[in-house]
């Protein structure tokens, strides 16, 4: 049933490993002096980073970008997004091309420990799945026998086929394209069995098909796939922007407060939305940022909810539910810690 790919010019895809960390202090007063963000994201996913019909870029990871923006200078435009591939985007960062890196990518051991590069809190859980047409007629990754897999080079997907595929003594053919649309079209075309990425990322490829209904995302999560935004070593401070605008996000959801009624929340009672909203305290300060720093993210780009229905929720094209990515009290994985 599987028909076996001729070799397409594979390419190695084993992670890329660098010399050693660059520097990289005082990313925020480059930031303050250049008048923006540069933030790597994916030349095209749907849902996470692409380009709207006046040129501007919408999703997921774009939405993350432009909360940086608004706490570092007040205002979610202060951004200009750089398109990469999975290959290149660590040599991005750490050539200081981009200030921070939010294109779904996965955290590991590895990546933490040997790349010069420090992750920011997870804002995606997701796994890798398996995507095939449902011509083909298969219900499971058991049935991928001789199977001609497309996948990119620079990801954790390579790895992930050899732990899971290996002890099931499923034999397989992986086909690497360097770049997106090459990679999509190969499937598309026909020129591979299977497509494999993040479930997410899968839905977001199956939104931009002539067909979706022809696609199918088989059952089986092979990995686990922690996806968080990614800066250089050395640099507290950025780091701690970064990761606090994203706690910020996660913390708006928690206490209710959204773009629409952030304003009515300045008077709550509460201490810790107090802090964290600038009211009482200088955790602002603490960042070196204005004390309406967690204000601004949350009134110019809404909080986690917010951002997660507009751009990969069941009611977009990717009809992505929150599951693991609700938040802790709702049964999920999302928290943030103290505002104190």
């Amino acid at each position: 049933m599987i028909k076996k790919i001729a070799a397409l010019g594979i390419a190695a895809a084993a992670l890329a490993v660098f010399a050693g960390p660059a520097s990289a202090q005082a990313t925020l007063d480059a930031v303050k002096k250049r008048g923006k963000v540069l933030c790597g994201v994916s030349p095209s996913s749907a849902g996470y980073s692409y380009a709207d019909d006046k040129g501007v870029r919408q999703g997921f990871d774009t939405d993350v970008c432009r909360a940086v923006s608004s706490a570092v200078f007040g205002a979610p435009d202060k951004v200009e997004f750089v398109p990469l591939n999975t290959n290149i985007r660590f040599q991005a960062l750490q050539s200081g091309e981009i200030d921070v890196l939010s294109r779904q990518t996965t955290m590991t051991f590895s990546r933490d420990n040997s790349l010069g590069l420090d992750f920011a809190p997870i804002v995606f859980y997701d796994g890798q799945g398996l995507m095939v047409s449902t011509k083909l007629g298969v219900k499971s990754a058991s049935e991928l026998s001789q199977a001609a897999i497309c996948l990119l080079p620079g990801t954790t997907t390579l790895q992930n086929l050899e732990d899971y595929f290996k002890p099931r003594n499923i034999k397989y053919e992986a086909v690497v394209f360097e770049d997106n649309n090459e990679w999509r079209n190969a499937f598309f075309s026909g020129r591979c069995d299977v497509i494999t990425t993040d479930r997410s990322d899968l839905a977001s490829v199956r939104a931009v098909a002539n067909d979706p209904k022809q696609f199918v995302i088989l059952p089986e999560t092979i990995s686990k796939e922690p996806l968080a935004p990614v800066v250089r070593q050395n640099d507290s401070n950025w780091k701690d922007i970064v990761s606090w605008s994203v706690n910020t996000l996660i913390a708006a959801e928690e206490y209710g407060i959204t773009q629409a009624n952030v304003d009515e929340q300045l008077k709550s009672k509460d201490p810790e939305i107090q802090r964290m909203l600038g009211v009482n305290g200088d955790l602002g300060k603490m960042l070196n940022l204005d004390n309406k720093w967690a204000y601004n993210i949350i009134k110019q780009n809404g909080n986690y909810g917010e951002i997660f229905e507009r751009s990969l929720g069941e009611k977009t094209a990717l009809g992505l539910s929150r599951g693991p990515n609700q938040l802790w009290n709702k049964g999920g994985l999302l928290y943030s810690p103290p505002f104190r």
